[in-house]
């Protein structure tokens, strides 16, 4: 996953493995309560828990949860959008490679049709 442009202001993700939800409120200017309620609402953010429940968030959380934020702070999505937005990329560009293989397929089908008929 791309960390998007529009996250700029944002500090750098430093090169460690996880990060306390401290840290990830910094990193994302999400206060932590929100990083909480998100983690209710958008199930693939899951961060790991230990020791007294405490969570630690892997990288690639840190830019789900900032591709969160650009959903429905600056992209003016409601948190049922940008749960579909979330769930829905992986599906809707499979399906288009799926559809873009299959009219190959029929291209190639036709021009063989048209070989036989000659």
């Amino acid at each position: 996953m791309l960390e998007p442009s529009h996250n700029d202001e944002l500090p750098t993700i430093p090169g460690k493995r996880y990060f306390t939800i401290g840290e990830v409120s910094e990193l994302c200017a999400v206060k932590p309560h929100v990083l909480r309620y998100w983690e209710q609402e958008f199930p693939q953010l899951n961060p790991v828990k230990r020791r007294g429940n405490r969570r630690y968030y892997q990288r690639q959380d840190v830019l789900m949860i900032r591709q969160i934020r650009s959903l429905l702070y600056e992209q003016g999505f409601t948190i049922g959008g940008a749960r579909q937005r979330m769930s829905g990329d992986e599906a809707r560009d499979d399906i288009t490679q799926y559809k873009q293989l299959v009219r190959q397929m029929i291209t190639e089908l036709e021009d063989v049709l048209q070989v036989l008929k000659n």
